[in-house]
């Protein structure tokens, strides 16, 4: 089993960024997927959830700037990020869950992170 995050960078606030993950070992399509960040000293909080459809739900701080997408026959679930801004810093995970849930200890599978740095 294998989940793998791409796409973390440095860019500037008001900058774009598109993440990518792509799951492999299991079936995936099965799966809600969402992304998850951390920031420096912060807990692990839940961003995004796409479930089996593609109904999808954003928490408020990137409601509006960040849109999720999967592609099920490729197993990958895509992130554009918009507008980015300095507190948008963290390190991105990616996971997938039976269920659409909010809780961390709720999903079977992790990425190991990528790290998105958004400053001037």
């Amino acid at each position: 089993v294998q989940v793998v995050e791409a796409g973390g960078v440095l860019v500037q606030p008001g900058g774009s960024l598109s993440l990518s993950c792509v799951a492999s070992g299991f079936r995936a399509g099965d799966f809600a997927r969402s992304w998850f960040r951390q920031g420096p000293g912060k807990k692990r909080e839940l961003v995004s959830v796409i479930n089996f459809g593609g109904a999808t739900n954003y928490a408020e701080s990137v409601k509006g700037r960040f849109t999720a997408s999967r592609d099920n026959a490729k197993n990958t679930v895509s992130w554009q990020m918009n507008s980015l801004k300095p507190e948008d810093t963290a390190i991105y995970y990616c996971a997938a869950a039976r269920a659409a849930t909010v809780a961390p200890s709720e999903y079977d599978y992790w990425g190991q992170g990528t790290q998105v740095t958004v400053s001037s």
